[in-house]
């Protein structure tokens, strides 16, 4: 079936959320999203929006702040770009109703997080994401312009280049984008989504690792479909892993955000000894990368399955109030942490790479846009700081609505003539499904064993050996039997963990959070600058 708007929305968190409603008064928008409408990475986000509020602190400090983290890959125009726009993004969001804890800084309770000099972290208790993600999801549910599509899964992009190849006639044929296939998860069908722009905002790919903090989704959809379709993907090897996710078999990938840290817990060894002091100056407030590097070497030349985070010094009253997700949460699982310390281990938490894109959003690809975790704008560099994802998703898709609504009166709705309807080509139903599960839980496992917080050369030649051998087996079973929304996902970690061993075997360093043993410096002589490859190779 083909189905036609104006513009086309990939993903349901912050980014997809917020563009949907600021083009939606000039555009019919659809918007589609994996599963339900609230089941995205936004709404899981703990800590806050890092935005410069506080009378004492300015946006040189914030922009000091993202640069230094950064460690030296940060683009310096785009760091300052998202920095200024933070507090009127902020704005927007308190007058669409989203409500964040009031305090003595202009109003609100800021707090502070690794990496950060100064309190300017926007918050709502310890569930910000889930405030966000209300407000914005009640908003599109109400716009007349927005048609949503839940439990649908982009196949692949649909371009212009890609139909002349299969024998369309197209007058123009600058290389653009005009829509996907996505199917219906549901159904088992796939649709035709055609339209004049289209927005990748489909989040991020924690599940390419065997332990992440991220929701079941997070499989690298649009980086993948993105690549596929010729657009350039970058810095795919800065892989930040999050230091304190909870350590228990029935906790899955809850996080224990790093506003605890900011509040003053403290990481302790099994003997309860305090050791960051030992790996940097800020301790417990060091950058996440260094946090997360640190724990690893403790677990592994202690032995231990996990470290703590102690934060029970701090008053009862204070934490049940600042924490009440974490402490309900954690109590759950037995763990009272106004008398007891957490058990935490490190976990794969956010991609810094991505879609490429420029400081509208725009991709290589003409009229295909990328936001939030699913593209590399410049502003995370080798390593983000802290409560800079939100903000970035709130600029972006500024920016990203910006252009759309510029560019879209000279632009063409594509016609279904153009479009061939999807054709599975003699597939059949699969009856070996244990090939999707036994490649799933092999790339993340070998991803996590061989290319996780510390790499070598040698692990990085075995995980690009095996890498390959997988997806010869994903690719003639993709061919061979109908799409079901495992087998997407399964293709799309593959492509995404071929793209991270790639880029983490090109990068003859150390740096932010890629960090390898064998070249454990920084070398800014031959690599200060990103890492851009595309299906046509280097760039």
């Amino acid at each position: 079936m083909h189905r036609i708007s104006d513009i086309l929305v990939m993903g349901s968190g912050l980014a997809g959320l917020s563009y949907a409603l600021k083009v939606a008064d000039v555009a019919t928008v659809h918007l589609v999203t994996k599963r339900d409408l609230m089941e995205t990475s936004t709404r899981m986000a703990q800590g806050g929006i890092a935005a410069v509020l506080g009378a004492d602190d300015k946006f040189e400090y914030h922009i000091q702040d993202t640069l230094t983290v950064g460690e030296g890959l940060c683009h310096p125009d785009i760091v300052e770009l998202v920095v200024r726009q933070g507090p009127e993004r902020i704005a927007e969001l308190v007058s669409m109703g989203a409500h964040f804890d009031v305090g003595p800084y202009n109003g609100f309770d800021l707090a502070r997080e690794g990496g950060h000099s100064h309190r300017r972290i926007i918050h709502a208790h310890d569930m910000t994401g889930a405030e966000v993600e209300r407000i914005m999801v009640e908003k599109v549910l109400a716009h007349p312009n927005i048609q949503v599509f839940e439990h649908h899964m982009g196949v692949d992009l649909i371009t212009r280049q890609k139909l002349m190849r299969r024998g369309a006639v197209i007058t123009n044929t600058e290389e653009s984008c005009i829509g996907a296939y996505v199917l219906n998860t549901k159904t088992g069908e796939v649709d035709t989504f055609l339209a004049s722009s289209t927005l990748l905002a489909t989040g991020g790919a924690g599940k390419v690792y065997l332990y992440t903090s991220n929701p079941d989704i997070a499989t690298g959809d649009g980086v993948a479909m993105a690549y596929r379709a010729g657009a350039w993907i970058g810095n795919m090897e800065f892989v930040q892993f999050h230091p304190t996710c909870l350590f228990h078999p029935a906790a899955k990938n809850f996080l224990i955000s790093e506003a605890l840290r900011g509040e003053g817990a403290i990481l302790r060894d099994h003997q309860g000894r305090a050791f960051m002091e030992q790996y940097h100056p800020l301790k417990d407030l060091a950058p996440r990368d260094t946090v997360a590097q640190a724990i690893d070497h403790e677990l592994k030349t202690s032995g231990a399955d996990c470290v703590f985070l102690d934060i029970s010094h701090r008053p009862e009253d204070f934490v049940k109030n600042r924490f009440p997700n974490i402490y309900q949460k954690c109590l759950e699982f037995g763990y009272d942490i106004t008398k007891q310390p957490i058990p935490v281990v490190p976990a794969a938490h956010y991609m810094c790479g991505g879609v490429v894109t420029d400081a509208f959003g725009r991709t290589t690809i003409t009229n295909l846009y990328a936001v939030g975790e699913v593209s590399m704008t410049g502003l995370h560099g080798a390593n983000r700081l802290a409560s800079n994802s939100l903000l970035e998703a709130l600029v972006f898709s500024h920016q990203a609505a910006m252009a759309t609504r510029e560019a879209l009166p000279s632009l063409r709705t594509p016609e279904t003539s153009w479009v061939p309807e999807w054709n599975p080509m003699g597939a059949t139903d699969s009856d070996e499904n244990v090939v999707v599960t036994h490649n799933w839980d092999e790339i993340r496992r070998m991803m996590w064993n061989y290319v996780g917080i510390v790499r070598t050369d040698r692990r990085l030649h075995r995980a690009q050996h095996r890498i390959d051998l997988i997806q010869q087996e994903i690719n003639e079973y993709y061919w061979n039997f109908l799409i079901t929304s495992d087998l997407l996902e399964l293709r799309n970690i593959a492509t995404v963990a071929e793209l991270i061993i790639k880029m983490a075997m090109h990068r003859k360093e150390s740096r932010g959070l890629h960090y390898n043993l064998d070249y454990p410096q920084k070398d800014d002589e031959n690599f200060r600058r990103d890492t851009l490859i595309s299906s046509e190779g280097w760039h």
